[in-house]
């Protein structure tokens, strides 16, 4: 009897570690704006409407970005981090019946198409992993943000490249001076499959020196000549974003 009441408490303490010990989940929107449109009601949006709602919701340190070069079209980001799946869809659900959201984004929710000033908006959803499972915000000298995007042939070219960050690469970052300020393995939107990370960085001197010494790294020569990890991407999406003013990283 003693034998099944442990084993009962056993697979109940699982479960519930299992239950909160689930990862993040990152929604990351790009928003392809339209030529000589003006985007002021997509920024008052945000600022005034959408990121003030999900952060009653206990949704924090939400990013909006803009590229840093002269690229056209023009491209506005936000980065949404969510305790988990489940959380993502009552997000959603909430802000239908959030009646101050609904007020304060009534200009942008009856916008015409005339005025709506992105072509396009692009969603991914990503997953953080074991070996970086939260977000963490930079510190307040970071103007300056890499994301990058690594694209594999296949699943298990992808899980190989994951497995080589949470077992080796992590650390890699820290030492040469590259803050991480999230990472995750796409599960929705383009490229896939693919994982996605952010680098937060002072400016691009910080961004060069930080790059110079991780190939140099000793762990980094040791892991790239692992067959393990051979061929596991096959191709690098890299994009240099700034903060805007109301982002909150």
């Amino acid at each position: 009897m003693k034998t099944r009441i442990l084993l009962a408490q056993v697979c109940l303490l699982f479960c519930l570690q299992t239950i909160y010990a689930q990862e993040e989940v990152y929604e990351f929107r790009t928003y392809e704006l339209e030529f000589f449109r003006s985007a002021d009601v997509l920024h008052n949006y945000f600022k005034d409407a959408l990121i003030p709602a999900l952060n009653r919701q206990g949704i924090q340190n939400i990013g909006a970005f803009e590229e840093a070069g002269d690229a056209l079209p023009k491209k506005i980001y936000l980065l949404v981090a969510y305790a988990n799946i489940q959380a993502f869809q009552d997000s959603q659900d909430a802000l239908a019946q959030d009646a101050q959201y609904l007020k304060d984004a009534h200009d942008y929710l009856v916008a015409g198409e005339d005025v709506i000033p992105y072509k396009r908006i692009s969603t991914s959803l990503i997953r953080s992993s074991t070996g970086f499972p939260n977000l963490i915000k930079p510190s307040g000298e970071a103007n300056l943000f890499e994301l990058r995007i690594y694209e594999s042939a296949n699943e298990d070219a992808l899980r190989r490249k994951v497995k080589m960050f949470n077992d080796a690469e992590f650390p890699i970052f820290e030492d040469a001076g590259l803050p991480m300020l999230f990472f995750g393995v796409n599960i929705a939107g383009d490229q896939m499959p693919c994982l996605t990370y952010m680098l937060a960085l002072k400016d691009m001197e910080a961004h060069a020196e930080g790059w110079s010494k991780f190939i140099a790294h000793p762990e980094w020569q040791r892991i790239i000549k692992v067959e393990e990890y051979a061929n596991s991407m096959n191709d690098i999406i890299r994009v240099f974003l700034k903060p805007l003013p109301y982002s909150q990283l």
